[in-house]
């Protein structure tokens, strides 16, 4: 999931030209290894990982400082072309970054929300996405340590959306008809555009 200016989602890309030329390059390598819409990753389900050993906690590692230069406050490793059940969030700019290894819902409150949303994956995009308010997630942190997670608001956001990478579901298969076209317009128009310039 990507920033947004009302702590939402995306980041705006007017913000871009603002940053110092090193963050720019920065955040231009780690969008470069996540996947984007119509990569038929974003559609596959992830396996659920079996072995907690230093290559998952590099991933983990690696994902966590993907996440950080491309201004997101999720990830899921499906948007690395990762097949594994893996995502990482951190909501506030001071705090860990969370990582959650073989995530399960457990609970989500009967109160929803709507709220737009936008993805790392699909950049330039805000949709409106309704989500239950409140959840409790079960799963492993990166050492395979039993974790659960009751979280609200944004965080909770967050880790629905991320979750969801990990099914193949994407923020265009969670809103309205009349923004899901929309927004593939506007994804397809600057497809087009990236492929002439």
């Amino acid at each position: 999931m990507a920033e947004h200016d009302e702590h939402e989602t995306e980041t705006d890309e007017q913000e871009a030209p603002r940053l110092d030329p090193e963050r720019a390059a920065r955040r231009a390598a780690a969008m470069r290894m996540v996947r984007q819409w119509g990569d038929p990753v974003l559609k596959s389900r992830a396996m659920p990982v079996t072995r907690f050993d230093d290559d998952l906690r590099q991933q983990v590692e690696g994902m966590g400082a993907i996440m950080d230069d491309a201004f997101g406050i999720g990830l899921a490793a499906t948007q690395l072309g990762k097949l594994n059940r893996v995502l990482v969030y951190r909501v506030e700019q001071d705090s860990p970054v969370i990582a959650l290894v073989n995530p399960e819902l457990e609970w989500s409150g009967e109160e929803r929300e709507s709220a737009e949303e936008g993805c790392l994956s699909l950049q330039g995009v805000l949709v409106e996405v309704e989500r239950p308010v409140n959840v409790r997630v079960r799963a492993q942190d990166e050492t395979g340590a039993p974790v659960t997670v009751e979280a609200s608001g944004l965080e909770a956001r967050v880790i629905q959306h991320e979750m969801d990478h990990l099914d193949g579901v994407l923020i265009l298969d969670r809103t309205s008809r009349g923004e899901r076209k929309q927004a593939i317009r506007a994804l397809r128009e600057q497809a087009a555009a990236d492929e002439a310039a």
